[in-house]
């Protein structure tokens, strides 16, 4: 336990510079991030999980053929005075509730696909020196209570660098990065030493898998400006950290929640079935259809 608080998480980046590839070829002109999830683009859902844990600021590392994301948290003019003439207020108040205030959204340009850990890096100058969190948007996690809001709480708690797990059957770990813990802090909290990225199973510290969510302080910038391309040719966020873990506290925060992978097909159907089973609205319609589909 820290014997002060922590400073606080007022802003977030969400890396949206990647191709999408494995969407082609709805990807070729819609930003994978825009792709919808019942009514919603994947993106929206990572920024109102940020919205529901106090963030204040929200940073898109973006690249060619993305202003779509740029425009969707935009006011709309015409579309939300149009709502309004035609007295369709809940859709003009819905609207006005997916976009965040004027001034806390920054866009920020990642030319090259130089891995995860440079497009963090591209938010150096607008996070400056102030621990963010990071969202992998394509990991949509859904649950009762957002993952950042209980990260937030880890956070609160420990302070350092947080980082979201989840269990995995230990036969799948070689599809991961694992982490290997350490020192148990209660409320599903460890203190964690290590990392490795697909780790064969029988060398596996662990079946904790990183899922996609990140607290981190700013001084992963420094380490990320000097790190040498890692796995793929590409600077890793994963080396960046574990070059860190030796000068600040790294703590795992296993969440409650399921993650949906919708940078994959299947992850992303499953994720679209799931939520519309959830949508009181949509259920009641949707399962009979669904069951008639199963039992084919």
């Amino acid at each position: 336990m820290n014997s002060k608080s922590p400073r606080k998480v007022r802003k977030a980046v969400f890396p949206v510079a990647g191709l999408g590839t494995r969407f082609l070829p709805a990807t070729k002109v819609i930003p994978k991030e825009m792709l919808t999830v019942v009514d919603k683009p994947v993106i929206q859902y990572a920024v109102e999980e940020a919205i529901e844990a106090g963030i204040e600021h929200f940073v898109f590392v973006t690249g060619r053929g993305k202003g779509a994301i740029e425009d969707h948290f935009d006011l709309a003019y015409e579309l939300e005075t149009t709502l309004k003439t035609r007295g369709k207020s809940a859709e003009f108040e819905m609207l006005k509730a997916s976009r965040p205030p004027a001034g806390t959204a920054s866009f920020v340009r990642q030319q090259e696909p130089l891995g995860l850990g440079h497009a963090v890096w591209c938010a150096r100058d607008i996070v400056g020196d102030e621990p963010f969190a990071l969202a992998l948007p394509d990991m949509l996690i859904h649950g009762r209570r957002g993952c950042f809001a209980q990260m937030i709480d880890a956070y609160s708690r420990h302070g350092g660098n947080i980082i979201a797990v989840e269990e995995v059957p230990h036969e799948h770990v070689n599809r991961y990065g694992v982490v290997a813990l350490a020192d148990d802090l209660g409320h599903e909290t460890f203190r964690i030493d290590g990392m490795v990225e697909k780790p064969k199973v029988e060398d596996a510290p662990s079946n904790l898998i990183i899922s996609g969510r990140y607290i981190l302080q700013p001084e992963i910038f420094a380490r990320l400006s000097t790190q040498k391309p890692g796995a793929g040719g590409e600077i890793q966020l994963t080396d960046a950290m574990i070059a860190l873990m030796g000068e600040q506290d790294f703590f795992s925060y296993r969440f409650e929640g399921t993650t949906y992978d919708c940078g994959d097909k299947v992850g992303y159907l499953a994720a679209n079935v799931a939520l519309a089973l959830d949508r009181p609205d949509i259920e009641p319609k949707f399962r009979p259809l669904l069951d008639k589909l199963v039992k084919k």
